[in-house]
């Protein structure tokens, strides 16, 4: 692909599409920007158009991610309950990456309008200092402060063991919530 060549719309996403493939990291939207010589934005909607398509295209905060890689290791996936303030969220995070955990997503039950889920995709440390980076540069809010801190994480690890050691740890922390 050449910087210079422009492409149009379905060679575009069609080469979007083959790129987020046979790629394993997150790519950001500016990244494929200018490989293809459009704009973020344009990208954006690309992307969009791609899951109306029911593409699994995540979007992260490193960048957009396919999520059905052939050839995947094995994964274990579960739901846990946590709590804890906005100043441990980072401890958290670390806490399960450390234990070969990944942090798909982070989910609240909002009074007004019911589960809202946001896609977090941390598996290692350097991730989570940018997940991090990207909450205090752009002065977002954690959805756990909208619920008092208690929130839901999905967890995925490449084994049953890893997720207890991890969930155990969180329990030695203080942040899960047991049943």
């Amino acid at each position: 692909m050449t910087d210079q060549k422009k492409l149009l719309g379905e060679e575009r996403r069609s080469w979007l599409l083959q790129m987020l493939k046979e790629t394993s990291s997150p790519i950001t939207g500016s990244e494929l920007a200018a490989k293809t010589n459009v704009s973020r934005q344009v990208i954006v909607g690309d992307i969009t158009l791609l899951k109306a398509k029911n593409e699994p295209i995540m979007a992260t905060s490193q960048g957009y991610i396919y999520l059905n890689h052939t050839g995947a290791t094995p994964s274990y996936e579960r739901t846990i309950a946590c709590r804890h303030t906005p100043e441990d969220a980072e401890k958290e995070l670390n806490l399960l990456v450390d234990h070969g955990v990944t942090v798909k997503d982070v989910r609240i039950e909002h009074p007004v309008y019911g589960d809202l889920i946001a896609s977090i995709m941390v598996s290692n440390r350097q991730e989570v200092k940018q997940f991090m980076e990207k909450v205090k540069s752009t002065k977002a809010s954690f959805l756990s402060e909208l619920t008092s801190g208690i929130h839901l994480h999905t967890i995925s690890s490449s084994s049953e063991k890893l997720l207890d050691k991890a969930e155990e740890e969180l329990k030695i922390a203080g942040f899960l919530i047991e049943a």
